[in-house]
């Protein structure tokens, strides 16, 4: 029997081919824009102002006839 594997011919069989892939990634710049609105508001804060009206009067305190009546007159 050792005769008869040695008269047998070599065969060679090859199978579908299986793809294999080798990723290759590279950057890409993509601009991605962020609108900012700025809304300026203004507010009406009341901050007192004090003010001061005044006025002036003249006023007379004891005269001679007021001193005499404080003496008993």
């Amino acid at each position: 029997m050792s005769e008869c594997h040695n008269k047998c011919p070599e065969q060679t069989v090859f199978d579908p081919p299986t793809a294999v892939y080798q990723d290759y990634f590279h950057p890409q710049v993509v601009n991605v824009v962020h609108p900012v609105e700025i809304i300026r508001r203004h507010h009406c804060v009341p901050v007192p102002n004090h003010q001061v009206c005044y006025s002036v009067k003249d006023v007379f305190c004891g005269g001679p006839e007021l001193r005499g009546k404080k003496r008993g007159r």
